[in-house]
């Protein structure tokens, strides 16, 4: 039976026994009609409150348990860890923090509920529901380590390879991200809370299944068979609210992207409030999603041209990204499991994925810990950081875009090598040296590599607001890109110590070396 068939029907069952209910309310006496209208009014009551998010404005406030969580030392831990990493030192006022961050993905989140409730009455959703999401989005991003993604997508993977070459025992997972350590610091919380007040989560409605909901949500539902213990098939949607997997359009995504854009100066073209008026579930392929109207199509087409314009100008900026390297280096040398003798005064780095309480203490104040340290073991680590701070950078050389596709970076780092070993400096006093010229490779997209998010995304009609579907090549603006990707290469000169006049020359020598590089056969333009 189709779905809305069956809603017809459940609908109409519903009627029928609230008619009965007034047939047996009108036959009873007068003596007991009070009293059995007593029980039918606590039983409504019950279920208005259950079901009602019909919020004054004083109860949109912080939720009370998600003023306790922000209470705990794991959560204020968010205040030492910046949104952008190394890109304040590139764009000063964009020093913000993941505190704020989750606050506003809380909020947002709350908000995405309540309009779905509000205009879908039918999905049942619960007051449970509501502050469960709500408190998934203020406790997503719990993990992030010292300058947010340095950590989890530099530092660890380098400390795993390193390990691997010593042949240090290595227990760091395979493909360690933040998620996974939000989800052991919610579960820190949680044990926190209870040891104060065992019924915490009691007292606000919550039971065990709604914390396996909580880590669900705070991880994303992404497979095709429903798996998942906190809620049913049927509120697959709220799954999407958070950390969308299916398309990438998300409340933390619509939090950053504003809060990113106002504290870099970077215009931001998508309005994120529209779609949330323009929001709804309907199911699609058996399983219900978040869909939107069509005419919104142009503006979610905004939301992922914002996250690559942000990643181009701001979060894979040519600066942003040496300094961030230059983070990552300090931290791995710096972490004691890499060194014979560990130096006393310095906490563990890469060890610290290991607990929520060793990882409470890692944030970005590891920076200062190293630079006011006295150890000779942290004499690199500290040297590397003295080096951002006087701005002693590698020398950008040049940037280019791979227009061919499948070549590794195996692959243009060696013909990189080759083209600098044949070259011939135009001033003879000059001398390159493969070593002194790192290439890195960037990899920009609109949030699913190479392919078009927006096929992902589901719209309705006006005429047809229950049924949705993937929006059609003609409803889409024509001056859409061929392509939703790009890599870009890069090459810096890496020596920041010597003679100024030396430095310039060797700099200008590798930029006509990369530019006859470029020309050649390797699909760089």
């Amino acid at each position: 039976m189709p779905r809305s068939e069956q809603t017809r029907k459940t609908l109409s069952d519903h009627r029928k026994s609230l008619q009965d209910l007034k047939k047996s309310y009108e036959a009873n006496e007068e003596a007991e009609k009070q009293q059995l209208w007593e029980i039918i009014k606590d039983e409504l009551q019950e279920i208005l409150k259950k079901y009602s998010l019909d919020f004054s404005k004083e109860q949109m406030k912080l939720h009370p348990l998600l003023v306790k969580i922000t209470d705990t030392p794991q959560f204020q831990r968010l205040r030492h860890i910046k949104q952008l990493g190394g890109t304040y030192l590139v764009y000063p006022g964009a020093s913000h923090n993941r505190f704020e961050h989750s606050l506003g993905v809380a909020y947002l989140a709350g908000c995405l509920v309540k309009i779905l409730h509000d205009n879908q009455p039918e999905l049942k959703i619960t007051k449970q529901d509501f502050l469960c999401v709500q408190i998934a989005g203020l406790c997503h991003d719990l993990g992030h380590g010292p300058f947010s993604h340095v950590f989890d997508c530099l530092v660890i993977p380098e400390a795993k390879k390193i390990k691997h070459r010593r042949g240090l025992p290595d227990d760091i997972p395979e493909k360690w991200k933040h998620e996974q350590m939000s989800i052991l610091m919610f579960d820190d919380i949680v044990k926190s809370l209870k040891a104060e007040n065992e019924d915490v989560l009691k007292e606000h409605g919550l039971e065990d299944k709604d914390v396996i909901f909580i880590k669900e949500l705070i991880k994303g539902a992404k497979t095709s068979e429903w798996t998942y213990e906190g809620r049913d098939e049927q509120k697959s949607f709220l799954y999407e609210i958070v950390a969308n997997k299916q398309n990438g359009i998300d409340v933390d995504k619509w939090d950053y992207f504003a809060r990113d854009c106002h504290h870099l100066g970077i215009q931001n073209s998508f309005d994120h409030q529209r779609l949330l008026k323009f929001a709804r579930v309907c199911e699609v392929n058996g399983r219900n999603h978040i869909c939107f109207r069509d005419k919104e199509a142009d503006n979610v087409y905004d939301m992922f041209r914002t996250r690559y314009t942000l990643h181009r100008q701001a979060y894979q900026h040519k600066i942003c990204n040496i300094i961030e390297d230059m983070f990552s280096e300090a931290l791995v040398r710096a972490d004691r499991d890499l060194h014979e003798g560990k130096p006393e005064d310095m906490l563990k780095i890469s060890e610290a994925i290991k607990t929520a309480e060793d990882y409470c203490k890692l944030t970005d104040e590891i920076f200062e810990q190293i630079l006011s340290s006295t150890s000779d073991k942290l004499n690199e680590s500290r040297d590397i950081l003295n080096k951002i701070i006087r701005r002693k950078l590698p020398k950008f050389v040049g940037e280019a875009r791979l227009t061919e596709k499948n070549i590794s970076k195996e692959e243009l780092t060696d013909t990189w090598k080759a083209a600098v070993e044949k070259y011939k400096p135009t001033d003879p006093t000059v001398s390159l040296n493969t070593d002194d010229l790192p290439l890195y490779v960037v990899d920009l997209d609109h949030g699913m590599k190479d392919k078009n998010p927006i096929e992902n995304v589901y719209f309705y009609s006006k005429r047809k607001p229950n049924e949705a579907s993937a929006i059609k090549d003609y409803q889409l603006s024509s001056f859409l890109p061929k392509r939703f990707n790009e890599e870009l290469v890069r090459v810096y000169y890496k020596r920041t110590d010597g003679n100024k006049e030396e430095q310039k020359k060797k700099v200008e020598e590798a930029e006509k070396c990369f530019q006859i590089w470029c020309d050649s056969s390797f699909g760089l333009h």
